[in-house]
């Protein structure tokens, strides 16, 4: 995007492979056998679970992920979200969302507690900052966090649908999401220590990040395209 004429200067994530792994010499190449080279940590990919299903919690009746609508399937669709917790020592945590069309983030620091009344209180206060016509669906996992999830459909309109268990492919942006945020808060962080205004400087930055995938726009730029294409139909 920046260099539109200039083929010589994209810079595909092959190349960086090739440099990093085949021209690697030295210290840098002795670093990466034993730094972390995937973000994950890990060297081969984790495979999708084949534990089957139980349900035993009975707010899930009627909000499975197979009562969701169609639409929110399609990840054309905009205002579908995907939540999770981040957790730490302590009770300590964030609640994190993300769009599915747009992959635009929200992330809030829990206050010390992770009952379901504090986190529907975050979630209902991190909703409510947008349009109305992009709160449409969350899918969460089964988490007991999300027990009271119907206080939070009737204060915002959106209703909760929930993951299979083990199967946190079903919420994949919001997984990929978790997996940046521990680039910059590693398992066993204590989100009580953390600042506010660390993890607002981590949500700017996540959401300023130009994505492959959006043609190098941001997560930004894309939702502000949704804001102001109804604002301008209205």
């Amino acid at each position: 995007m920046m260099f539109p004429n200039q083929p010589q200067l994209w810079v595909s994530h092959e190349t960086i492979y090739q440099a990093l792994y085949v021209q690697g010499r030295g210290s840098l190449w002795r670093e990466l056998t034993v730094a972390k080279a995937l973000r994950s940590g890990r060297s081969r990919r984790k495979p999708a679970s084949r534990l089957p299903s139980r349900d035993v919690r009975p707010w899930l009746a009627g909000s499975r992920i197979t009562d969701r609508p169609s639409s929110a399937v399609d990840r054309a669709v905009p205002g579908n979200w995907e939540g999770d917790l981040v957790v730490g020592p302590e009770n300590s945590g964030t609640v994190t969302l993300v769009e599915r069309n747009t992959r635009f983030a929200l992330i809030e620091r829990l206050p010390g507690v992770r009952d379901s009344a504090t986190v529907i209180d975050v979630i209902r206060n991190q909703i409510m900052r947008l349009p109305e016509h992009l709160r449409k669906t969350l899918t969460w996992d089964q988490g007991q966090e999300m027990s009271r999830h119907k206080d939070f459909t009737i204060a915002t309109g959106c209703p909760v649908f929930f993951c299979d268990p083990h199967s946190p492919w079903q919420r994949g942006s919001n997984e990929n999401l978790n997996g940046l945020i521990r680039d910059y808060y590693p398992k066993g962080t204590n989100f009580n220590n953390v600042s506010d205004d660390a993890i607002e400087a981590m949500v700017e930055h996540l959401n300023n990040l130009p994505r492959k995938f959006h043609e190098f726009h941001t997560p930004r730029e894309k939702l502000n395209e949704l804001i102001s294409s109804v604002a301008l139909g209205s």
